[in-house]
């Protein structure tokens, strides 16, 4: 719990995320694997209204999952 209100994990993932959306050899797939759920998110919320989530709350959600999935599938540190 300490790690996921630290500021610094944050900013590590984050920047893990952007090095991994402009690497040239990650799959068009795998990058659309976390723009199309944020970008739906954050454009239709009202849509799924039985979701009690925050829109940045969501996207850290979805960031943090693909930031570890795509670090481990392409080995990007």
């Amino acid at each position: 719990m300490r790690k996921l209100l630290s500021l610094r994990h944050w900013r590590n993932t984050f920047s893990l995320i952007y090095r991994i959306l402009t690497a040239k050899h990650v799959r068009l797939v795998d990058k659309l694997l976390f723009i199309i759920p944020v970008l739906a998110y954050w454009i239709m919320p009202d849509v799924m209204p039985f979701i009690p989530v925050d829109d940045i709350a969501a996207t850290m959600i979805i960031a943090e999952w693909f930031a570890r999935r795509m670090a481990r599938k392409y080995n990007i540190r």
